[in-house]
């Protein structure tokens, strides 16, 4: 996607602190971040990491113009500030998993190295590229393990929350699908388009027929015909029928037909032994309007005879949890680990510098995540974040997951595009055991610490909970 800039793309306590920063003296200091979400979305085991090439743009495209800096003037900051800000820009580090890989709660999925000031100016630039488009990578990936080999097609843009409507389509390929009816998206992403016909089209037309033959005569390689716009089986799949047998003769194959609406089970059965009974029986039959995974996988369970699905809304949108809670949390300040604490420990973070490595078992099934301190020496053990433990033996293999994606500013390598990634995605997937994948599950996989940083993470919270401890004490007796 092309930006201009992106100065101006965050919340407004974004830049309150980073003024407070600056007249601080705090330009100077070093600090890492680190994105990461606490629940899978949907009551499913897996989250699908996607958004990461588009953030990348963002930040090496990341500067304040003369409008943006006037604007900001009229908000009160002070001349000084907005001095820095003209010659600001991005210089930090990136560190990432790729796009397309599967994710789990708690942890560091990527992680930002650089000046304070810079690290937290991009905090909400990354929270909503990635927590949008992991949203719908993950939608998408639910609704293709449904379709299996099917066709799975993204018709979600004119219900998509404005513009956000590229990204959803460039998410969803990521996550399974094989085009999107998003032109522009085609167009910004390289990703492949598709579409069929509209009920206008047919009722443009004087009769369905018509408007089907010159439909078919316009688009002779690539004929799917939308067969509800009158009534489904005594005119649209007649007349499909019809129009497939008049033009047999020049070549011509029709593709599919469309349901739009009406009972899809039953149109499509019946639709189904029409076509076949006319000998066409490699006409496919593509179903939209309102279909989820859900809805999906109850059609096919039920024997519905469906070759493709075009999904819209619930896709674009997220439905129904609509947005990822992933956060940005800060991990070391001047080369010291940093620990956000909570009364649910489930939320207190994970200090320092962190990579993630991947352990399967011995039939080659994902069996748990271990996230280390950087360049820690290979563990011995392993502490579960639910509290079990386990031992890494010396044959254990440990697949990297993380890999630096920027170096001061600039992307370090070319990422996989968007069908690219989807591809790395599908054979990720068949690693996934089985119980991961089921639409609705109560299964957690497997995150754990080296027990470097579960020692070192459970002495910094000792040490706060101590200090805070003498605090309190002191404060009490000067009462």
């Amino acid at each position: 996607m092309k930006y201009k800039h992106f100065g101006l793309y965050t919340d407004l306590y974004e830049l309150t602190m980073i003024q407070g920063y600056f007249f601080n003296g705090r330009v100077h200091e070093r600090a890492s971040f680190d994105y990461f979400f606490r629940k899978n979305p949907f009551g499913g085991a897996f989250t699908v990491f996607a958004g990461l090439d588009d953030l990348l743009n963002a930040l090496e495209s990341l500067r304040f113009e003369e409008e943006d800096l006037a604007y900001l003037r009229s908000q009160g900051f002070k001349s000084r500030f907005l001095d820095f800000l003209a010659g600001f820009r991005f210089r930090g580090d990136v560190f990432s998993v790729r796009e397309g890989e599967l994710v789990f709660p708690n942890e560091p999925v990527l992680t930002v190295s650089g000046s304070l000031i810079e690290a937290q100016m991009i905090e909400t630039l990354v929270l909503n590229f990635l927590n949008y488009q992991s949203l719908i990578a993950t939608k998408a990936a639910r609704i293709r393990e449904v379709c299996g080999a099917r066709t799975f097609i993204d018709f979600g843009m004119r219900r998509a929350h404005g513009t956000g409507s590229l990204m959803a389509s460039r998410a969803a390929i990521i996550g399974g699908a094989d085009a999107s009816s998003n032109v522009m998206a085609g167009f910004e992403y390289g990703i492949p388009v598709a579409g069929t016909m509209a009920h206008s089209w047919v009722q443009s037309f004087k009769d369905e027929y018509t408007a089907f033959r010159k439909f078919a005569e316009l688009y002779p390689e690539n004929t799917i015909l939308l067969v509800d716009t009158y009534d489904t089986l005594h005119s649209g799949v007649p007349n499909a029928i019809k129009l497939a047998k008049d033009l047999r003769g020049s070549g011509f194959r029709l593709k599919g037909i469309r349901l739009d609406s009406g009972d899809f089970l039953e149109l499509s059965k019946k639709a189904r032994q029409m076509l076949d009974e006319a000998g066409l029986r490699d006409v496919r039959i593509l179903v939209s309007n309102q279909q989820d995974e859900y809805s999906a996988a109850k059609l096919l369970s039920e024997g519905a005879p469906i070759d493709g699905f075009g999904i819209g809304t619930s896709l674009v949108v997220g439905r129904p949890d609509a947005a990822l809670d992933g956060v940005y949390k800060l991990s070391s300040i001047n080369g010291q680990p940093s620990i956000k604490l909570s009364d649910n420990p489930q939320k207190t973070s994970i200090p320092g510098m962190k990579e993630c490595f991947r352990i399967y078992d011995p039939s080659g099934k994902m069996k748990m995540d271990l996230i280390t301190e950087t360049g820690e020496a290979r563990p011995g053990r392993a502490f579960l974040l639910d509290g079990r433990e386990e031992k890494i033996g010396p044959e254990t293999q440990l697949e990297p997951l993380t890999m630096q994606v920027m170096q001061e500013g600039k992307k370090a390598k070319a990422l996989s595009s968007p069908p690219e990634s989807a591809r790395y995605l599908r054979k990720r997937m068949e690693t996934l055991p089985a119980p991961f994948k089921l639409l609705s599950t109560k299964q957690q996989y497997g995150v754990a610490l080296s027990q470097q940083l579960f020692e070192k993470r459970e002495y910094l919270i000792e040490e706060i909970k101590r200090n805070l401890h003498e605090s309190t004490h002191h404060r009490r007796r000067t009462e």
